[in-house]
């Protein structure tokens, strides 16, 4: 199974949310939640609070235990623009570019691998037709050399 959760319109550059964001991913929830909290970075608090809301959904909505997940895919897209000037000397202005930043994020259920597994296998039932005898051996001939 796996959540999505989105935040729009972060008023951060996507660089610096990056940063972040790549110390988190493929983590379990709880281990992003740790590195998270202790990180410091503009950034780190609006990503937090997005896992945050991405575990309380799986808890309220979904009944399931929040241990089970981990952080499959998260992605920073860059957002709107806001366009300012800084005027200067002589008439002239700047331009100031304030970036924004749209984050997604997908958790996903822990998967065990096959051989945590346990399988039940019944015994089929012996066909000594299919068997080879283990008594023959097979023996390899030499080929001797023909001189000439």
């Amino acid at each position: 199974m796996e959540i999505k959760v989105k935040l729009s319109n972060l008023r951060t550059s996507p660089r610096k949310v990056r940063q972040v964001i790549d110390l988190v991913r493929g983590k379990k929830v709880a281990e992003a939640q740790s590195i998270l909290l202790f990180t410091v970075n503009k950034s780190s608090s609006p990503v937090l609070k997005l896992l945050n809301s991405a575990v309380a959904s799986i808890k309220n909505d979904f009944h399931l235990d929040e241990t089970n997940f981990f952080i499959s895919e998260i992605t920073v897209d860059e957002g709107p623009k806001l366009k300012r000037w800084h005027p200067m000397s002589r008439g002239r202005a700047y331009p100031i570019i304030k970036r924004s930043a749209h984050v997604a994020l997908i958790l996903s259920e822990i998967k065990l691998p096959e051989s945590k597994i346990k399988k039940v296998v019944k015994p089929e039932a012996r066909n000594p037709k299919s068997e080879t005898n283990p008594k023959i051996k097979k023996t390899k001939s030499k080929k001797q050399k023909i001189k000439k």
